[in-house]
């Protein structure tokens, strides 16, 4: 993975003329963390993306390195309407990650490729702290609009998974479906900066799709989608504790052509040790 965000705040610093130490005192950060971000030893806040592209004068998108990729301008094209393409009704994920860790406690969640935002907004609503990123500004537009007309508050950004590294902990981290647009040899990587920055008894809930021959290909055919094996994504939590894991096909009636996806769920938490 490259050092996307770094190089794009040093290349645009030193465009305009700003020192590290303007920049950290903008941010009300120090100096050296300017200088962690550009050579690629830690990443910014997501709480300081907004700010710190405003000041750099660039959108959030720039900042992370975002080009406009096939699959970002395909859902601007669709969530830019008044209709929620995948409904508004959240994901049966949701109601078994309030079953394995509910916010009787103030918890920290991220949903990974938010969409239009539908799960962020239920979890919201029932009391988690939560942040949320997508590629899609259109599909960000519409979760900021079910959060405010919700009454609740969502962090939003913008992210490529390619790039994006977290650098804060969790205690729930969330994604259904967007796993698909990692390529195979940059998975790895990804996942262990996911399992780095979940807390003590934290939990993954993912869902990724997976590719099986009785299964006709969707019929969006997008061709930087990259299907995962049966199995694979549980390999990369081998040393957690699955709380679930399954395999099952449902129908699907994206893009208004009825048809069915088969996919794996995990659900595992992270146990230092046992008490």
């Amino acid at each position: 993975m490259s050092n996307a965000i770094g190089d794009t705040i040093k290349i645009l610093r030193s465009e305009r003329g700003i020192t590290q130490e303007r920049l950290a005192e903008q941010l009300n950060i120090s100096a050296p963390a300017v200088s962690k971000w550009e050579r690629g030893e830690a990443r910014p806040d997501i709480t300081l993306v907004p700010k710190l592209a405003a000041f750099l004068g660039i959108s959030t998108d720039k900042l992370f390195g975002i080009d406009q990729t096939a699959e970002s301008v395909f859902y601007n094209k669709v969530y830019d309407t008044d209709q929620y393409y995948w409904g508004v009704e959240p994901s049966t994920m949701c109601y078994e990650v309030l079953h394995c860790l509910p916010p009787t406690r103030p918890l920290r969640l991220l949903d990974i490729g938010c969409g239009e935002g539908k799960d962020a907004v239920f979890f919201a609503r029932c009391g988690y702290i939560v942040s949320a990123f997508d590629l899609s500004e259109a599909g960000l537009e519409k979760t900021r609009l079910l959060a405010e007309k919700a009454r609740v508050t969502v962090n939003t950004f913008s992210a490529n998974l390619w790039h994006y590294l977290l650098t804060e902990n969790y205690d729930i981290l969330h994604s259904s479906g967007v796993f698909a647009y990692i390529k195979p040899d940059i998975r790895a990587e990804i996942m262990e900066n996911y399992k780095t920055h979940v807390n003590d008894g934290g939990l993954v809930a993912f869902q990724t799709f997976v590719q099986k021959p009785f299964i006709e290909r969707a019929p969006e055919k997008e061709t930087n989608a990259y299907p995962w094996k049966s199995g694979e994504l549980f390999t990369y939590f081998h040393d957690w504790y699955i709380e679930n894991c399954s395999e099952y096909v449902f129908d699907c009636n994206s893009a208004g052509v009825p048809h069915k996806h088969a996919a794996n769920r995990l659900f595992a938490r992270n146990i230092k040790e046992l008490h």
